[in-house]
């Protein structure tokens, strides 16, 4: 086999890999794994995947994190940065996000409101969902960012 050959063989099962590693979502589609994104907002929730919110509703939850949803989840500058920057870039676009960037909330956007809608209040307050921000008590892939409907299982 060339060098070249081997290069390429050699970048081609690096982008696999970096495709393989990347949360997938309902759609087939993929945004980078971000790191920083993953460790900081995944520890304490489902990281949401970017393109429920508009770039300005994701900049307008960064730079509230002392008031986050009633907690304080103030992280250091630089972090919020990096963050930022990849929330912005895989923000979503067009009619499936509002453009208003007050509507912070992933379980009060359009997207979410729409694939949700059959969903009965009964199920949110149930002690195994508590609810609707709990994607993982019906998606069993939220914390690798997958979310198609083949995969959800609601308790009962």
């Amino acid at each position: 086999m060339s060098t070249l050959r081997r290069r390429l063989a050699a970048a081609a099962c690096v982008a696999g890999l970096v495709v393989a590693a990347s949360p997938a979502f309902a759609d087939g589609s993929r945004a980078p794994a971000d790191p920083a994104f993953l460790s900081e907002c995944g520890s304490c929730h489902v990281p949401y995947p970017a393109r429920l919110l508009s770039a300005g509703a994701w900049r307008t939850v960064m730079n509230n994190l002392d008031r986050h949803f009633g907690t304080d989840a103030s992280i250091d500058a630089a972090t919020a940065r990096s963050i930022t920057v990849y929330l912005e870039a895989n923000a979503g676009t067009g009619g499936k996000v509002s453009t208003d960037p007050r509507l912070v909330r992933v379980t009060e956007s359009p997207r979410f409101v729409h694939k949700h809608r059959e969903i009965a209040a009964a199920t949110w307050q149930s002690p195994k969902v508590q609810g609707a921000a709990n994607c993982g008590a019906c998606h069993a892939g939220a914390q690798d960012g997958r979310f198609g409907d083949h995969d959800v299982r609601i308790p009962r």
